[in-house]
């Protein structure tokens, strides 16, 4: 009891849920020279690849870039995820760049038909969801050991501490240092193995 007459024990509750923070939101517990080491301890690398317009192919060309598709994804031996991230496209810039454009042109014809194309372009502008451009990721994973799992999983906090131990020698530094490099080129192999057979498509 205080001298204010309330029990202070009264007003703590130690149920109070925790709320999550970012970094434990995030699959992912650090990126390494452009690897993403993930919370279970594997690893991960994201190519960045273009499209493929079939509708502006023949119809030999359409089969011949699905027949070499097919063979792409049966040639693998690993899993891969493919992520298709859609954004509307703002052509804000575009419509002031050609207005300027057009203010420069001395025939009469010529800027009118600049101006119609601008106004157009505004008319769709405004309609959000018109026009959108598509982005496409190959993610390419490639599991560790369960050695490296231990060490991987550990807090944030937990390897700050360890890098700070004085028992930490430089001999165990290098051999995480060599292990997560090993790792890496296991990765880079995928990774080529995709470039590669993206290409051929």
């Amino acid at each position: 009891m205080s001298i204010f007459g309330f029990d202070k024990s009264k007003f703590q509750n130690n149920n109070i849920p925790k709320i999550a923070n970012t970094e434990s939101l995030l699959k992912f517990s650090e990126i390494r020279n452009d690897t993403l080491i993930m919370n279970d301890g594997s690893l991960r690398a994201v190519v960045k690849a273009t499209g493929l317009n079939l509708d502006l192919r023949s119809p030999d060309e359409q089969a011949m870039a699905i027949n070499s598709y097919k063979r792409f994804l049966n040639g693998l031996d690993f899993p891969i995820q493919i992520i298709v991230h859609n954004t509307y496209l703002d052509l804000t810039d575009y419509i002031n760049y050609l207005k300027d454009q057009v203010k420069t042109l001395s025939n009469n014809t010529l800027a009118e038909y600049g101006k119609q194309y601008y106004r157009f372009l505004e008319d769709i502008n405004l309609q959000e969801g018109l026009i959108y451009t598509k982005e496409f990721y190959v993610v390419i994973p490639y599991a560790t050991t369960e050695k490296d799992f231990a060490q991987i999983r550990k807090p944030r906090r937990q390897k700050f501490l360890d890098a700070l131990d004085a028992s930490n020698s430089a001999e165990k530094i290098m051999a995480r240092y060599r292990q997560f490099t090993i790792n890496n080129k296991f990765l880079d192999t995928r990774v080529a193995l995709i470039i590669e057979g993206l290409r051929s498509v």
